[in-house]
């Protein structure tokens, strides 16, 4: 029994899918499903049932995925511990970012810390909040970086950026035409919203909580599942949105949208870096930890 067949093995499972694991693997669907034929031949049991594009897990399978994934576990924690003895520091570094701490804080941390340890292979993986700290929880990835702090059982969650949000506007909307801006009118103005699961919007919710205001009072215009998504809303006229200020600050500049502080004050948030209570992490995770309490300190 091979690595590589545990590791397609647990992509399947997750996923749900062949096609899919394939692709995360960068591997054709055949051979995937050689793998697992290969496997199950190995076990002598089916590992899963197949119905048109569905996979389901049988009861073996769901069984052998947790000592798949404690095997796997084991692996590249050895590995990581070998070279850092060897001194060689080369390895993997798995690491997920919700959408705005992944994609407007750690892009320049990672940068600094490759550049500490060249032979550092980096995955990058970006979800909302719900979906990293979910990923943490299951052990698929050793560190995170999320927009809100969740309770939930195991996991540590640590401050480690300040990340202010304002309301932003089109550039073109009457409103942007004001100095001020008063969260009194906030229910005429046609509203997005982030999707469920996101830190923003569990900020947005708290925070309007905090003044009275609930979102049913909100004209909600729009749900969209990015901040990307929802800059271009904005932008294209749709509605007004709450956003991290880091994510707009080429649009402001550009004079594409106006953003305004919230009730003549600032609203601020922490991100949060979340790892296993209880699980040891690996070498390279443990230097990325100390790594960015350093730099963000």
């Amino acid at each position: 029994m091979d690595f590589k067949k545990l590791a397609v093995f647990c992509k399947v499972y997750q996923y749900k899918s062949f096609s899919k694991a394939a692709h995360s693997m960068h591997l054709t669907q055949p051979s995937v499903s050689s793998y697992i034929a290969a496997l199950e031949e190995e076990l002598g049991t089916r590992l899963f049932d197949r119905k048109g594009r569905m996979v389901k897990p049988t009861k073996a399978g769901s069984l052998f995925y947790g000592y798949a994934k404690k095997i796997l576990k084991i692996r590249d924690k050895a590995e990581s511990e070998i070279h850092a003895l060897l001194g060689l520091k080369k390895g993997e570094l798995v690491f997920g970012g919700s959408t705005i701490p992944g994609q407007y804080v750690l892009p320049s941390l990672l940068g600094k810390f490759k550049s500490l340890y060249p032979n550092v292979k980096i995955v990058l993986k970006i979800g909302d909040t719900k979906e990293i700290i979910n990923l943490v929880a299951e052990d698929q990835i050793e560190l995170g970086a999320v927009g809100a702090k969740i309770n939930v059982p195991n996991l540590d969650f640590i401050p480690f950026v300040e990340d202010e949000l304002v309301l932003v506007v089109p550039i073109d909307h009457p409103i942007a035409k004001e100095e001020k801006f008063s969260l009194s009118m906030l229910p005429n103005l046609p509203f997005i919203m982030r999707e469920e699961g996101s830190g923003t919007r569990i900020t947005i919710e708290n925070f309007l909580m905090s003044k009275g205001i609930e979102l049913e009072y909100l004209n909600i215009v729009a749900e969209l599942g990015s901040t990307e998504a929802v800059k271009q809303a904005v932008i294209a006229g749709i509605g007004v949105s709450i956003i991290s200020k880091r994510a707009v600050a080429i649009e402001e500049t550009s004079g594409l949208i106006k953003t305004f502080n919230l009730n003549e004050s600032s609203l601020w948030r922490s991100f949060y870096l979340v790892y296993p209570k209880k699980r040891s992490l690996s070498p390279f995770a443990n230097s990325f930890l100390e790594f960015v309490k350093t730099k963000t300190a």
